[in-house]
Protein backbone atom coordinates (compact mmCIF):
# COMPACT_ATOMS: atom_id res chain seq x y z
CA UNK A 1 0.00 0.00 0.00
CA UNK A 2 1.16 3.58 -0.81
CA UNK A 3 3.06 5.54 1.88
CA UNK A 4 -0.09 7.25 3.73
CA UNK A 5 -0.35 10.78 5.63
CA UNK A 6 -1.82 10.33 9.18
CA UNK A 7 -2.99 12.63 11.46
CA UNK A 8 -3.07 11.60 15.39
CA UNK A 9 -4.38 13.44 18.08
CA UNK A 10 -3.21 12.89 21.83
CA UNK A 11 -0.12 10.62 20.49
CA UNK A 12 2.28 11.33 22.78
CA UNK A 13 2.01 8.58 25.00
CA UNK A 14 -0.39 5.19 25.64
CA UNK A 15 -2.62 4.00 22.59
CA UNK A 16 -1.58 6.85 20.50
CA UNK A 17 1.93 6.35 20.19
CA UNK A 18 1.88 2.91 19.95
CA UNK A 19 -0.57 3.88 16.76
CA UNK A 20 2.31 5.97 15.72
CA UNK A 21 4.98 3.25 16.36
CA UNK A 22 2.71 0.71 14.51
CA UNK A 23 1.88 3.47 11.09
CA UNK A 24 6.11 4.59 11.18
CA UNK A 25 6.68 1.12 10.84
CA UNK A 26 4.65 0.60 8.31
CA UNK A 27 6.31 3.58 6.27
CA UNK A 28 3.82 6.13 6.57
CA UNK A 29 4.01 9.85 7.13
CA UNK A 30 2.75 10.90 10.91
CA UNK A 31 1.76 14.37 12.51
CA UNK A 32 0.51 14.57 16.07
CA UNK A 33 -0.81 16.81 18.73
CA UNK A 34 -1.05 16.43 22.50
CA UNK A 35 -1.57 18.12 25.50
CA UNK A 36 0.91 17.23 27.55
CA UNK A 37 4.08 19.02 26.77
CA UNK A 38 6.46 17.22 28.69
CA UNK A 39 5.38 14.15 26.81
CA UNK A 40 5.64 16.13 23.57
CA UNK A 41 9.20 16.61 24.49
CA UNK A 42 10.08 13.21 24.94
CA UNK A 43 8.48 11.60 22.30
CA UNK A 44 10.23 14.20 19.64
CA UNK A 45 13.52 13.15 21.13
CA UNK A 46 12.65 9.40 20.24
CA UNK A 47 11.16 10.59 17.00
CA UNK A 48 12.62 14.04 15.85
CA UNK A 49 10.86 13.60 12.53
CA UNK A 50 7.15 13.41 13.32
CA UNK A 51 5.61 16.69 13.32
CA UNK A 52 4.27 17.63 16.26
CA UNK A 53 2.32 20.13 17.83
CA UNK A 54 0.90 21.04 21.37
CA UNK A 55 -3.09 21.19 20.92
CA UNK A 56 -5.94 20.64 23.34
CA UNK A 57 -8.62 19.15 20.48
CA UNK A 58 -11.77 20.73 23.11
CA UNK A 59 -10.57 24.07 21.87
CA UNK A 60 -11.83 24.58 18.16
CA UNK A 61 -8.92 27.68 17.25
CA UNK A 62 -6.53 25.10 19.08
CA UNK A 63 -8.06 22.26 16.04
CA UNK A 64 -7.19 24.98 13.17
CA UNK A 65 -3.74 25.57 14.22
CA UNK A 66 -3.37 22.10 14.65
CA UNK A 67 -4.46 21.23 11.00
CA UNK A 68 -3.12 24.19 9.48
CA UNK A 69 0.27 22.61 10.98
CA UNK A 70 -0.10 19.33 9.64
CA UNK A 71 -1.60 20.64 6.11
CA UNK A 72 2.03 22.03 6.33
CA UNK A 73 4.08 19.24 7.48
CA UNK A 74 2.61 16.83 5.52
CA UNK A 75 1.32 18.36 2.41
CA UNK A 76 -2.15 16.99 3.04
CA UNK A 77 -4.18 14.44 5.01
CA UNK A 78 -5.38 10.47 4.26
CA UNK A 79 -6.07 9.17 7.48
CA UNK A 80 -7.39 10.68 10.50
CA UNK A 81 -7.21 8.86 13.81
CA UNK A 82 -9.40 10.62 16.63
CA UNK A 83 -7.98 9.31 20.08
CA UNK A 84 -8.23 11.92 22.21
CA UNK A 85 -9.81 11.33 25.56
CA UNK A 86 -10.00 11.58 29.60
CA UNK A 87 -11.61 8.93 31.69
CA UNK A 88 -14.01 11.76 33.49
CA UNK A 89 -15.01 11.61 36.64
CA UNK A 90 -16.06 8.76 39.22
CA UNK A 91 -19.19 8.92 41.13
CA UNK A 92 -22.99 8.54 41.34
CA UNK A 93 -24.38 10.62 38.46
CA UNK A 94 -26.16 12.76 41.10
CA UNK A 95 -22.86 13.48 42.07
CA UNK A 96 -21.21 14.31 38.85
CA UNK A 97 -20.44 17.95 38.81
CA UNK A 98 -21.41 19.96 36.00
CA UNK A 99 -17.72 21.25 35.12
CA UNK A 100 -16.33 17.38 35.09
CA UNK A 101 -19.41 16.07 32.80
CA UNK A 102 -18.67 19.07 30.25
CA UNK A 103 -15.32 18.49 30.31
CA UNK A 104 -15.68 15.30 29.38
CA UNK A 105 -17.72 15.82 26.52
CA UNK A 106 -15.55 18.66 25.42
CA UNK A 107 -12.61 16.42 25.00
CA UNK A 108 -14.03 13.11 24.34
CA UNK A 109 -16.94 13.86 21.59
CA UNK A 110 -16.80 17.92 20.82
CA UNK A 111 -12.95 16.96 20.53
CA UNK A 112 -13.65 14.35 17.93
CA UNK A 113 -16.12 16.53 15.85
CA UNK A 114 -13.80 19.31 16.04
CA UNK A 115 -10.99 17.31 14.40
CA UNK A 116 -13.25 15.39 12.08
CA UNK A 117 -14.57 18.85 10.80
CA UNK A 118 -11.30 20.01 9.70
CA UNK A 119 -10.02 16.74 8.15
CA UNK A 120 -12.73 15.52 6.00
CA UNK A 121 -11.90 18.66 3.46
CA UNK A 122 -8.01 17.40 3.58
CA UNK A 123 -9.21 13.52 3.17
CA UNK A 124 -11.68 14.25 -0.22
CA UNK A 125 -8.69 16.16 -1.37
CA UNK A 126 -6.73 13.44 -1.32
CA UNK A 127 -8.98 11.44 -2.78
CA UNK A 128 -10.81 9.45 -0.22
CA UNK A 129 -8.93 7.69 3.01
CA UNK A 130 -9.99 6.53 6.77
CA UNK A 131 -11.21 7.91 9.77
CA UNK A 132 -10.72 6.14 12.59
CA UNK A 133 -12.16 7.21 15.98
CA UNK A 134 -11.24 6.00 19.62
CA UNK A 135 -14.78 4.95 21.41
CA UNK A 136 -14.41 2.41 23.89
CA UNK A 137 -15.91 -1.24 25.03
CA UNK A 138 -18.06 1.60 27.69
CA UNK A 139 -19.43 2.88 24.46
CA UNK A 140 -21.07 -0.45 23.52
CA UNK A 141 -22.52 -1.06 27.46
CA UNK A 142 -23.35 0.23 30.40
CA UNK A 143 -20.69 1.86 33.01
CA UNK A 144 -22.40 2.62 36.39
CA UNK A 145 -20.71 4.96 37.62
CA UNK A 146 -19.24 6.50 34.67
CA UNK A 147 -22.17 8.28 33.11
CA UNK A 148 -20.04 11.29 31.28
CA UNK A 149 -17.37 8.45 29.88
CA UNK A 150 -20.11 6.23 28.98
CA UNK A 151 -22.22 8.78 26.93
CA UNK A 152 -19.47 10.54 25.29
CA UNK A 153 -18.51 7.07 24.01
CA UNK A 154 -21.78 5.97 22.89
CA UNK A 155 -21.76 8.97 21.46
CA UNK A 156 -18.74 8.38 19.15
CA UNK A 157 -20.26 5.03 17.85
CA UNK A 158 -22.94 6.99 16.62
CA UNK A 159 -20.88 9.70 15.20
CA UNK A 160 -18.63 6.75 13.07
CA UNK A 161 -21.86 4.89 11.80
CA UNK A 162 -23.51 8.83 10.47
CA UNK A 163 -20.50 9.52 9.30
CA UNK A 164 -19.69 6.63 7.60
CA UNK A 165 -23.40 6.59 5.70
CA UNK A 166 -22.38 10.66 4.68
CA UNK A 167 -18.61 10.07 3.60
CA UNK A 168 -18.65 6.89 1.62
CA UNK A 169 -19.62 8.28 -1.98
CA UNK A 170 -16.25 10.43 -1.12
CA UNK A 171 -14.50 7.25 -0.44
CA UNK A 172 -13.69 7.89 3.10
CA UNK A 173 -14.45 4.86 5.25
CA UNK A 174 -15.34 5.24 8.93
CA UNK A 175 -14.55 3.58 11.87
CA UNK A 176 -14.77 3.31 15.51
CA UNK A 177 -12.03 1.65 17.42
CA UNK A 178 -13.88 0.19 21.08
CA UNK A 179 -11.12 -0.96 23.41
CA UNK A 180 -11.57 -2.67 26.75
CA UNK A 181 -9.41 -1.88 29.66
CA UNK A 182 -5.91 -0.57 28.26
CA UNK A 183 -2.87 -1.56 30.68
CA UNK A 184 -1.74 1.73 32.07
CA UNK A 185 -2.10 4.82 34.56
CA UNK A 186 -5.27 5.66 32.82
CA UNK A 187 -6.84 1.98 33.80
CA UNK A 188 -4.79 2.07 37.09
CA UNK A 189 -6.66 5.56 37.84
CA UNK A 190 -9.95 4.14 37.10
CA UNK A 191 -9.78 1.31 38.58
CA UNK A 192 -8.17 3.28 41.85
CA UNK A 193 -11.25 5.59 41.89
CA UNK A 194 -13.98 2.66 41.20
CA UNK A 195 -12.25 0.95 44.42
CA UNK A 196 -12.66 3.80 46.37
CA UNK A 197 -16.29 4.49 45.43
CA UNK A 198 -16.75 0.81 46.49
CA UNK A 199 -14.83 0.44 49.53
CA UNK A 200 -12.74 -2.55 48.39
CA UNK A 201 -9.29 -2.98 47.62
CA UNK A 202 -7.12 -1.71 43.97
CA UNK A 203 -6.35 -5.54 43.88
CA UNK A 204 -9.73 -6.62 44.40
CA UNK A 205 -11.29 -3.87 42.13
CA UNK A 206 -8.38 -5.09 39.27
CA UNK A 207 -10.21 -8.77 39.80
CA UNK A 208 -13.59 -7.29 39.28
CA UNK A 209 -12.64 -6.02 36.09
CA UNK A 210 -10.60 -8.67 34.46
CA UNK A 211 -13.82 -10.82 35.29
CA UNK A 212 -15.77 -8.49 32.95
CA UNK A 213 -13.72 -10.21 30.19
CA UNK A 214 -14.27 -13.54 28.64
CA UNK A 215 -10.08 -13.79 27.84
CA UNK A 216 -9.39 -12.71 31.81
CA UNK A 217 -6.59 -10.10 30.63
CA UNK A 218 -6.16 -6.29 30.04
CA UNK A 219 -5.34 -4.90 26.66
CA UNK A 220 -2.13 -4.08 25.96
CA UNK A 221 -1.63 -0.78 23.21
CA UNK A 222 -0.18 -2.61 20.48
CA UNK A 223 -3.49 -4.22 20.42
CA UNK A 224 -5.36 -1.49 19.33
CA UNK A 225 -2.45 -0.24 17.57
CA UNK A 226 -2.62 -3.54 15.37
CA UNK A 227 -6.28 -2.59 14.61
CA UNK A 228 -6.04 0.99 13.43
CA UNK A 229 -3.32 -0.72 10.90
CA UNK A 230 -5.98 -3.17 9.85
CA UNK A 231 -8.51 -0.77 8.83
CA UNK A 232 -6.03 1.81 7.55
CA UNK A 233 -4.69 -0.58 5.21
CA UNK A 234 -6.02 -2.69 1.99
CA UNK A 235 -7.05 -5.49 3.88
CA UNK A 236 -9.38 -3.24 5.56
CA UNK A 237 -10.51 -1.53 2.29
CA UNK A 238 -14.06 -2.40 2.36
CA UNK A 239 -14.77 -1.93 6.26
CA UNK A 240 -16.54 1.01 7.59
CA UNK A 241 -19.34 1.90 9.74
CA UNK A 242 -18.08 -0.27 12.46
CA UNK A 243 -17.74 -0.80 15.92
CA UNK A 244 -15.06 -2.65 16.16
CA UNK A 245 -14.10 -3.86 20.17
CA UNK A 246 -10.58 -4.91 21.13
CA UNK A 247 -11.25 -6.21 24.54
CA UNK A 248 -11.30 -9.81 25.39
CA UNK A 249 -15.20 -9.90 24.88
CA UNK A 250 -16.60 -7.54 27.67
CA UNK A 251 -19.47 -9.74 28.95
CA UNK A 252 -20.13 -6.57 31.73
CA UNK A 253 -19.10 -3.56 33.10
CA UNK A 254 -21.17 -3.61 36.06
CA UNK A 255 -18.23 -3.14 38.25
Amino acid sequence: MPQQRILVTAAAQGIGRAMVEAFLARGDRVYICDVNPDALDSFTEVYPTVGAIQADVSDPAQVDRLFDAAQAHLGGLDVLVANAGIAGPTAPVEEVPIDAWQRTIDINLSGAFYCIRRGVPMIKAAGGGSIVILSSAAGLVGYPLRTPYSASKWALVGLAKTLAMELGGDGIRVNAICPGPVSGPRIDGVIRDKAAARGVSFEEMSDVYLNTMSLHQFIAAEDIANMALFLTSAAGAKISGQALAVDGHTETLRT
